[in-house]
């Protein structure tokens, strides 16, 4: 097989991506680099999905992946949602995780399940076989909208940033509710980025057909 390259492409992921208001704000902040700055409220973002299959890629091949990280005071091209920085990155493949270090990812061995019962979603990440993450949420059945757009991911790569667009497409459903979200092991590093009691998410979607490049108008930022 050939040398990935960018972009990739992704299409039908199962996704719940949602964000919320931080316990501890101050931890939040630290995980964030001198020459970026989050958010005012320190907002959290987490994307919890699954490859299902290897045809749903250019070359990747089937994965799951949770990725979580502070939303950031610089925007997207739409210029309403926020950037957003990486503090960590569960990747069940060698395949993406390697693809995704070479760009300043923080990825590491992970898995990513989402069983859907009736209409109770959960979403289980677990880091190095140990769960550390489970949201729960209602969902009901997709709508006939569709949500599409670009979102912009910075990481740290030889010494510079560099600010990624990711444009997607995505098929969300009508009713959507978190109803918990548990941060299972303390002693773990991204327990930091657990929510406020009582949770107070501040956006968020499932969607079963969700399409996106990876990455793509990649450039160096520039900062002061």
């Amino acid at each position: 097989m050939s040398e990935l390259v960018a972009p990739q492409l992704v299409v039908n992921s199962r996704m719940i991506y949602f964000g919320w208001l931080p316990a501890d704000p101050d931890a939040v902040a630290k995980l964030v680099p001198d020459g970026l700055t989050p958010i005012a409220n320190k907002q959290i973002f987490m994307n919890q999905y699954v490859v299902d299959r290897p045809e749903q890629t250019s070359g990747f091949g089937a994965y799951s992946l949770t990725y979580i990280g502070a939303d950031l005071d610089l925007f997207a091209p739409d210029g309403v949602t926020p950037g957003r920085w990486w503090t960590h990155y569960f990747n069940s493949s060698p395949v993406v995780r390697g693809y995704a270090s070479q760009r300043g990812v923080p990825a590491t061995p992970g898995s990513t399940t989402i069983e859907i019962d009736g209409t109770t979603l959960v979403a289980t990440t677990e880091s190095d076989g140990v769960p550390v993450i489970r949201t729960t949420a209602r969902v009901g059945a997709v709508s006939s909208t569709t949500s599409r757009g670009q979102l912009r991911y910075l990481t740290a790569s030889n010494g510079s940033f560099l600010s990624g667009n990711y444009p997607f497409i995505a098929e969300p459903v009508d009713d959507f509710e978190v109803v918990s979200l548990e941060f299972l092991e303390p002693d773990h590093p991204v327990y930091a980025l657990r929510p406020t009691d009582p949770l107070e998410v501040t956006w968020g979607f499932y969607t079963p057909r969700s399409s996106f490049v990876y990455p793509g108008g990649e450039a160096v930022l520039d900062v002061e």
